[in-house]
């Protein structure tokens, strides 16, 4: 009884029983629906889902952190040329309370532009906020 009291009182949001399961249920569809938007090039979504004070590290890319510029280097990088696919079973979520979720996962992408080759999965990390608005994307790592 005092585990079930102390993880109520250290884990709010999070129901010490079913929590974990609805938290990474709905991290994996907001994966599944920013990705959909990401392979669609749908900017708009994509626009939505990016909190206004994202940081975005790339090992090979650098540190982005003006989301209009990161927008415009997807549209112009991506958009047409590359998709990504999750590796199946690769998603761990761990909740942060009083603040969102940490996403940890494995991909990889697919250039279109080199006869649909397609790279060897990474590792990614990102930081959900939950916001008033909705569950948004705050800091991504993207490690290749």
């Amino acid at each position: 009884m005092k585990t079930i009291l102390l993880g109520i009182l250290l884990f709010p949001g999070i129901s010490p029983l079913f929590g974990q399961e609805d938290l990474t249920a709905t991290i994996k569809k907001m994966d599944s629906l920013y990705f959909a938007a990401y392979n669609a090039c749908d900017m708009e979504t994509q626009a939505n889902f990016y909190d206004e004070n994202i940081e975005f590290y790339h090992d090979s890319g650098g540190l982005a952190t003006d989301k209009q510029a990161l927008l415009q280097s997807i549209q112009d990088n991506i958009c047409g040329k590359v998709s990504r696919e999750l590796l199946q079973g690769s998603i761990e979520v761990s909740p942060v309370p009083g603040f969102g979720a940490v996403e940890i996962g494995q991909h990889s992408f697919i250039n279109h532009m080199e006869g649909d080759s397609k790279s060897k999965p990474s590792k990614f990390v990102v930081i959900w906020k939950d916001t008033p608005e909705g569950w948004k994307i705050y800091r991504v790592i993207s490690l290749h």
